[in-house]
């Protein structure tokens, strides 16, 4: 996912971008680097674009298609390989090249388009990551109360309000700051906040969803240690099919919290130094690019996530590269993995008083 946050850094980067790059005139300057070089850049654009859209389609096929995938934490997943996709089509590739060419070589109404696009699936993709640490608070706090109350259409419904609640925040940002009116020259690639809406932007796409990943985590991690122990007394003391039942289900919901817990702390990496950087106030071109980059790498990571850590992931990538989703029952075809799990009454009774 991306998180180009180039709102938030636009005076400090203007001071150091060459001044002949802001008079009428202007045209791109001839490249200062070899042919090979200039080649190998496109060649690697295109390769990462490729790993991105590619990888995250298979997400979205995947959990779109095995209606075992259809659970509350996947269809999370589902919209932030959605966002992540897109990303891929559009803004990653639009970024590079603005980056290879050293100067924006695009009109001015695709500058508005990819300004409005690119500030939106920001915000989605950071949104996501904070829906999925709540999430996974939520089902390892309240197990039972989770299971009741948070269903795929549930999540459907919540992330659908998110998305459109953005988008249309983000056409409010652009409107009130002269996002929509096009200029000449390569400045206006950066959308100028006034200090008011510079403060509502900061806090509500990055501050709070931040301080919610990083609170609710910490609390994650606490949660999953007293499981730990909680799993070791059952499986010393008890041997049936309940304490079992119990002791499957505290494991699963453990290891969906380690790999999105992965997924967060790579989303984090990512960011955090850009975001740092970009915020102390004289910003280089070459290090805002550099970090910009890393970036745009996460939305490629991803994938890599799912396919290392999640089993469903490989078996569903499986099916699909072996042509097996265009049989008639492959939408149920069994892929090895475990429904979300309900708690009986018994193994609610058993996890309130301990027998």
């Amino acid at each position: 996912m991306i998180h180009s946050y180039w709102r938030h850094n636009l005076n400090g980067l203007s001071m150091n971008l060459n001044q002949t790059d802001y008079h009428l005139g202007y045209s791109c300057p001839e490249r200062s680097v070899s042919t090979a070089l200039y080649v190998l850049s496109y060649v690697s654009t295109a390769a990462v674009v490729l790993l991105t859209v590619c990888g995250n389609l298979l997400i979205i096929i995947s959990v779109c298609h095995f209606t075992q995938l259809h659970t509350p934490t996947n269809m999370l997943i589902l919209s932030l390989a959605v966002s992540d996709c897109l990303l891929g089509v559009y803004v990653i590739p639009t970024a590079l090249i603005w980056m290879i060419e050293s100067c924006w070589i695009f009109g001015g109404l695709y500058r508005i388009c990819f300004t409005l696009t690119s500030y939106f699936l920001t915000g989605m993709s950071i949104f996501n990551i904070a829906l999925i640490a709540v999430d996974r608070y939520f089902a390892l706090s309240k197990p039972f109360l989770y299971n009741k109350t948070v269903s795929p259409r549930t999540m459907c419904s919540v992330l659908l309000s998110i998305w459109i609640l953005l988008f249309l925040y983000n056409i409010a940002l652009q409107y009130f700051n002269g996002g929509f009116v096009s200029y000449d020259g390569p400045e206006d690639y950066f959308l100028v906040l006034n200090q008011v809406w510079y403060l509502i932007d900061l806090f509500l796409i990055f501050v709070i969803p931040l301080s919610v990943i990083i609170i609710l985590y910490v609390q994650v991690f606490f949660i999953a240690k007293k499981h730990a122990t909680a799993i070791r007394e059952l499986n010393s003391h008890t041997r049936t099919q309940t304490s079992k039942n119990m002791s499957d289900s505290m494991k699963s919901e453990r290891k969906a919290a380690k790999v999105l817990g992965i997924l967060v702390s790579v989303f984090l990496a990512c960011l955090l130094p850009y975001f740092v950087y970009t915020q102390l106030g004289n910003v280089e071109k070459d290090s805002f690019q550099k970090l910009l980059m890393l970036v745009y790498l996460n939305s490629s990571i991803n994938p890599v996530i799912y396919a290392l850590f999640y089993p469903w992931f490989r078996r569903a990538v499986k099916l699909i590269f072996t042509l097996q989703i265009l049989n008639t029952d492959s939408v149920v075809k069994c892929i090895c993995i475990s429904p979300p799990r309900t708690f009986s009454t018994e193994t609610r009774n058993y996890a309130v008083t301990g027998h």
